[in-house]
């Protein structure tokens, strides 16, 4: 499928959504501490967008290689869990947890996407702070390619470069993607240099969510029963961040920023 172009009054409004995004996902990293359950801040993060008035879009998404859909409007992943953790009211948080969390929401009609990972309190493992410290670095890296006329296999190359330089892996099963009319769409976005995916040229008018995934270990993952959950083959601990970015005619917004 080709990949829809935005115009300067869709971007608009995506940034209008981009801004409520952030300032969720903000609020939600303020209130993660040990001993709060990942459903407490499910029900945070959708009541605080619904009052904003946009809606959750991971909530009840439905995809072909799951069975049910998502249940809920954050994704909570925790440790060795890569992406789409499900919020549970047992799941308490506990002090050195690595938290990724994932939101997406649907503000008059378009759609922006969003996370970050934190450390609660603090982990003794050294390592695992600097994992999430380059996993951050990579996304602003990856960004900072960005500008009509490079290849999309750029972003791509300065995310993987920054991770494996410091001996962590570039999870290759999942990829970042196209965002706006939908939650996702064209371009995949790999976070590894790919050659099925680096001829494409960027345009201004694209809108592309962004989002590195790594690990500690080897890159490879698995799916859990509850077929959303996605974790690391090893059990290594895993970091995620992502921003929705808008090519411009003279490079990029982030349009999920405060």
């Amino acid at each position: 499928m080709p990949v829809k172009l935005k115009s300067k009054e869709e971007i608009a409004i995506m940034r209008e959504g981009g801004k409520i995004l952030a300032t969720v996902v903000d609020a939600v990293m303020k209130k993660i501490k040990a001993g709060v359950s990942t459903m407490e801040l499910n029900e945070f993060a959708e009541q605080m967008i619904k009052d904003h008035g946009a809606k959750p879009s991971f909530k009840n998404y439905k995809t072909a290689w799951a069975s049910t859909p998502f249940p809920s409007a954050l994704c909570i992943s925790i440790n060795e869990e890569v992406v789409h953790g499900i919020p549970k009211a047992d799941r308490i948080i506990k002090s050195g947890d690595v938290i990724g969390i994932d939101c997406g929401l649907e503000y008059k009609g378009l759609y922006t996407d969003m996370a970050k990972t934190k450390i609660v309190d603090r982990n003794k493992d050294k390592r695992a702070a600097q994992m999430v410290s380059i996993t951050e670095e990579a996304l602003t890296k990856g960004i900072k390619r960005i500008k009509p006329g490079r290849r999309l296999n750029e972003i791509s190359k300065a995310i993987q470069d920054h991770i494996e330089s410091h001996g962590f892996a570039v999870v290759r099963q999942l990829v970042g993607h196209g965002v706006g009319f939908a939650a996702h769409e064209e371009p995949q976005v790999p976070n590894y240099e790919d050659p099925q995916f680096g001829k494409l040229i960027l345009k201004s008018g694209m809108t592309l969510a962004i989002e590195p995934m790594v690990t500690m270990g080897d890159w490879p993952v698995e799916t859990l029963k509850d077929g959303w959950t996605i974790v690391t083959e090893d059990g290594s601990l895993s970091a995620h961040f992502e921003h929705t970015i808008a090519v411009t005619d003279r490079g990029y917004e982030i349009l999920t920023k405060l």
